[in-house]
């Protein structure tokens, strides 16, 4: 599979960098690498690598960030596993054209989606 002209990389600001890694661990599975005390790099079952930096800031689709949306085929277990972890429901799970989807914010403040199709 070729990688030119694809996406390669996520980076995400991150308040608190051991509660995020702790998040997404718990609830996707990431596997991280620490590269200093204000880097973290993790690698998402797919392959799609990114990371989280040091910040006091968020990315929030409100305030003209781009969204990460997740897909999932059991969308009431994962938003549970969520929840369990330390993540925030901030939109609860609504229907649109094709699916069902939920927002939520990670223990850093950053928002992401997740959808399913029922």
């Amino acid at each position: 599979m070729t990688k030119i002209d694809k996406i390669n990389y996520l980076e995400y600001p991150a308040k608190d960098l051991a509660a995020t890694k702790t998040f997404f661990t718990q609830v996707f599975n990431w596997q991280f690498t620490d590269y200093g005390p204000d880097y973290i790099a993790f690698v998402e079952k797919s392959g799609l690598n990114g990371g989280f930096y040091r910040s006091p800031l968020t990315s929030s689709p409100a305030n003209g960030a781009g969204l990460t949306v997740f897909y999932t085929m059991e969308i009431a277990a994962l938003e549970l596993k969520i929840v369990q972890a330390g993540g925030k429901i901030c939109t609860p799970i609504f229907a649109f054209p094709g699916g069902v989807r939920f927002h939520f914010t990670e223990p850093s403040g950053n928002e992401f989606a997740v959808w399913s199709e029922s």
